[in-house]
């Protein structure tokens, strides 16, 4: 009886003794210069132990084995656990995959867990956190973002410029950890041909610097805007008091993760009380001009009107003034050029739309003034520039009706002199000829020749009358034109990075003018997905539009091969192409 006893006492603590295999973390929440420490911990001594890849984390350290067995009281205890020291690759959501064991033929696996990667955070320095025999801790390294202004107005250039500070270190090089994010401002990164070390001073201690990112930015929106953070894993030398056998300082190698912390930008925005009516968001300092190529007219000829504004201040992210102009004269869309360079003291440069304008009616007409207004820096005001009056004289081609005729139109007076000027008082006779007319071949030619001609007549001038009547499908004609016009120009810019994309850019908005019948200042990137989508587009296309219109902004300051820009090219072609089919 007492031996049945004993048996059954052990296999009820078999039964108990379950298999436990779970994974710990020092913190579940932590910045990207932290480390994080990751147990794994069984209580049995399992084979075949299967790592997790840990995706989003460099291991520092590990695995680490620790073992240890104890029998207190007659029962005995076992644990085995595998250390890791983990440094995060990037900010946000990470998730620790399972690890797993076998024991006794069976498979076991810890549970996942998610680990949250925050901005880098103020570290206390350790002084014992530091490399074996490295020396007293006087290193310095040290990232910072230097802004130019932190009050400035709306749409005001300011400027950021990342430099690392450091001293008795040799950085070996970095890594971007976490990429600086820019919401709600208008950004270009200014291009570094070449890193260069420099001497300088930081918190009143001598030092060497890099500058390592410039930035400009124009803000968006006014009240307090931020700036996410740059952070960078940086490889460097540390020296140490220990010298080989030749004398020479030792150095250890190790990573430190250094960031530039969140910069809070306080934006003004403009007067409202003083702003002039018609103000499209220009600020800076800029000269306005509006320039006809003729202003004498034949019948059937046409005139480009220029208007353009040139000088320093937020040259891409504002309007023209749209002139107006008397009903007889037909304007079309205008073509946008800019020819704008960007430094770290801002935009500046030239912008103009091109109008081409074609009278349809004799006479005399004048284009209004136009108005133009900007918030000037330098002085903290709007100021307005207005345009001369320009008077376009048509020579020749049809007078307008009464009820057509512009108040501002000349009119034409012909004197009672001159009325029967062209009726001629003589006429010379001509005896006609002796052969007989009636019932030739030419007789009969001319007898039914009208019955077939008028139909054509009929039908070609009902379609001249219709199409002069379109006068959105004249406009749709004018802008397809000048989309096969600039496609055909980047073909031939090829060679040329920034006329390719230049002419590429004018290509793709043209043809968005012509199948959309919308404005420059309608297209946007929300406005023209929901047009194409709503015009039986694929999103695929529409996406892939998107992708290449941002993409010709972008490559006209970015170093591009001929291969990328030919693929841009036949990638246009392709895009333009899908869209005429779909589009209806």
């Amino acid at each position: 009886m007492k031996r049945y006893l004993i048996l059954l006492l052990f296999t009820f603590q078999g039964l108990m003794a379950q298999v436990q295999f779970e994974a710990r973390v020092s913190k579940n929440t932590l910045g990207v210069n932290e480390r994080l420490r990751i147990d794994f911990i069984m209580n049995v001594d399992g084979d075949n132990f299967d790592q997790p890849s840990f995706d989003g984390f460099k291991i520092v350290a590990g695995p680490s084995q620790q073992i240890s067995q104890s029998w207190i009281n007659g029962r005995s205890s076992f644990q085995k656990i595998y250390s890791y020291i983990l440094q995060p690759d990037h900010k946000g959501t990470v998730t620790i995959k399972q690890a797993a064991i076998e024991y006794n033929g069976q498979i076991y696996k810890t549970a996942p867990l998610k680990i949250v990667v925050t901005n880098a955070v103020a570290q206390e320095r350790d002084p014992n956190d530091r490399p074996q025999g490295s020396s007293t801790g006087d290193e310095m390294l040290h990232l910072v973002a230097e802004i130019s202004k932190t009050n400035p107005y709306l749409n005001e250039p300011i400027t950021v410029v990342y430099k690392l500070y450091f001293n008795y270190i040799n950085v070996t090089g970095f890594k971007e950890l976490a990429k600086p994010k820019y919401n709600d401002f208008w950004n270009q990164n200014i291009d570094i041909k070449q890193l260069a070390v420099e001497q300088g001073s930081y918190q009143g201690q001598r030092c060497y610097y890099v500058v390592l990112k410039k930035t400009i930015l124009y803000p968006q929106k006014s009240g307090r805007l931020t700036i996410e953070p740059l952070s960078l894993d940086i490889g460097v030398q540390l020296p140490t008091n220990r010298r080989d056998m030749f004398g020479q300082m030792i150095v250890s190698d190790d990573n430190k993760v250094v960031s530039a912390g969140a910069k809070t930008i306080n934006v003004r925005p403009l007067p409202e009380a003083t702003k002039p009516e018609g103000f499209g968001g220009a600020v800076g300092k800029f000269n306005f001009t509006v320039t006809p190529s003729k202003t004498t007219l034949k019948s059937g000829e046409s005139l480009d009107l220029f208007v353009s504004a040139a000088g320093n201040g937020n040259m891409k992210l504002f309007t023209l003034p749209k002139p107006v102009v008397p009903n007889a004269l037909e304007m079309y869309d205008p073509v946008h050029d800019e020819k704008v360079t960007t430094s770290l003291s801002g935009m500046s440069g030239k912008i103009s739309d091109k109008y081409t304008i074609i009278p349809q009616y004799k006479g005399k007409y004048a284009i209004k003034p136009m108005q133009f207004s900007y918030f000037d820096l330098s002085t903290g005001s709007y100021k307005t520039i207005t345009s001369q009056e320009i008077m376009i004289d048509v020579l020749d081609g049809p007078m307008p009706s009464a009820a057509n005729t512009p108040a501002h139109a000349a009119t034409n007076t012909i004197a009672k002199t001159e009325q029967f000027k062209y009726i001629k008082p003589k006429t010379t006779l001509v005896s006609i000829a002796k052969n007989d007319f009636y019932g030739s071949n030419l007789y009969y030619t001319l007898l039914f020749l009208p019955f077939v001609i008028l139909p054509i007549i009929i039908l070609a001038k009902k379609r001249k009358e219709a199409i002069d009547g379109d006068v959105t499908g004249n406009r749709i004609k004018m802008n397809n034109k000048l989309a096969k016009k600039y496609l055909s120009e980047a073909k031939k810019q090829l060679n040329n990075k920034e006329p390719f994309y230049i002419a590429l850019e004018k290509a793709m908005h043209n043809f968005l003018k012509a199948k959309l019948h919308i404005e420059t200042s309608e297209m946007s990137k929300d406005n023209i997905s929901e047009l194409l989508l709503s015009r039986n587009a694929s999103p695929e296309s529409v996406q892939s539009f998107i992708n290449l219109t941002e993409n010709c902004e972008f490559a006209r300051y970015a170093p591009a091969s001929s291969t990328s820009i030919q693929q841009d090219f036949d990638k246009a072609v392709l895009i333009i192409s899908d869209l005429e089919k779909q589009i209806v």
